[in-house]
């Protein structure tokens, strides 16, 4: 039996990347931090259809010797690096931990493979927000990367450390450089769940407003689901290197806006204002990605468009927004939500 070690595993990417691998009959292993709450509501489906396969533990990207620990005793196969302090504006506000966590955490892992006995696959988790989004241009593996945040500085050094890796110690290590993939999983801080978690309600008169920042930032986005996909087919490859992963085609933040208001038939001008607090100091406009490597050498491609996107996220905010507000007539919530009713 396969088995994957995975960090960011209660995340958006960790629970499709889960999920896919489970049912391909892996064995998968995952880290999750210690918290006086808990931290694992995403993929407790799968802890429950998955007991004996899906077994977690408690660690840090930060404590490099519990990491060897968990590496040398696991044995896995395959190492997917997935955890980050992944908002962008975040990343602004606490660049130190954005930094040390995500680039101590991939260097700990490089180490523990490269003095490990077994031969391990690794796959580091780059992103579009490498290429700072400067040029209208499609961008490719071969694209010159400006970092426009801490988030994508730290990504830009990880995704530099891999290749060092590979190159000088013969390690099988990968760069999977996604463009932005969403779902009904995405954390709500994230735009596009934050558009769909306030047409929901915004629907059921739950909320009044929804306020964002740049409309015209423009991205590339697709279907989480279909990229983990992706993950899995680099580490099946005969050789290590780096592939993007995108659809091709980009859209605005207001073009998606406009879609998930359609989809509940309202006019999005009629709800959407927008706010400088929600402004990133130094703002990406605009990333489009050419994945024709990727489709090529490992005969991936996007499946999902942007319009079923768009849908599948608003109909899962619908029911959302239904339960809250069955449990708001019932005074078990209390709404916590930006410009609630």
């Amino acid at each position: 039996m396969q088995k994957a070690f995975i960090t960011g595993v209660t995340g958006q990417d960790g629970y499709y990347l889960s999920e896919f691998l489970l049912d391909k009959g892996y064995e998968v292993h995952g880290i999750i931090r210690r918290s006086s709450s808990f931290n694992t509501s995403r993929i407790e489906p799968l802890i429950s259809k998955y007991n004996d396969k899906f077994k977690l533990y408690y660690s840090d990207l930060l404590d490099s010797s519990s990491l060897n620990n968990l590496i040398t005793n696991i044995q896995p196969d395959e190492i997917y690096n997935l955890a980050a302090q992944s908002h962008v504006a975040v990343s602004f506000k606490n660049p130190m931990y954005t930094i040390s966590s995500g680039n101590q955490g991939t260097i700990s892992i490089l180490e523990a493979i490269r003095n490990s006995d077994k031969e391990i696959k690794f796959y580091q988790a780059s992103s579009s927000e490498m290429y700072g989004g400067g040029s209208k241009e499609m961008l490719n593996e071969q694209s010159v990367f400006d970092p426009k945040s801490p988030y994508a500085a730290s990504k830009v050094f990880s995704h530099n450390v891999t290749k060092l890796y590979r190159d000088s110690y013969d390690l099988f290590a990968v760069n999977g450089i996604l463009f932005n993939h969403e779902s009904p999983f995405r954390g709500e801080t994230f735009v596009t769940r934050k558009i769909s978690r306030a047409v929901g309600r915004i629907s059921l008169g739950l909320q009044t407003k929804l306020t964002l920042g740049n409309l015209d930032a423009s991205r590339d986005w697709g279907f989480a689901g279909d990229y983990v996909e992706g993950m899995w087919m680099m580490l099946q490859h005969d050789r290590p290197d780096d592939w993007v992963l995108a659809t091709g085609e980009t859209h605005t933040v207001k073009e998606f806006a406009e879609e998930a208001f359609e989809m509940v038939n309202l006019n999005w001008e009629d709800y959407v204002e927008t706010s400088d607090r929600y402004l990133r100091p130094n703002e990406v406009e605009y990333l489009l990605g050419d994945s024709s490597k990727a489709q090529q050498q490992l005969g991936w491609k996007p499946k999902v468009s942007f319009k079923d996107l768009v849908k599948k996220m608003v109909e899962e905010d619908l029911l959302l927004a239904q339960r809250e507000q069955v449990l708001l007539k019932e005074n078990l919530i209390y709404p916590t939500w930006e410009n609630h009713t």
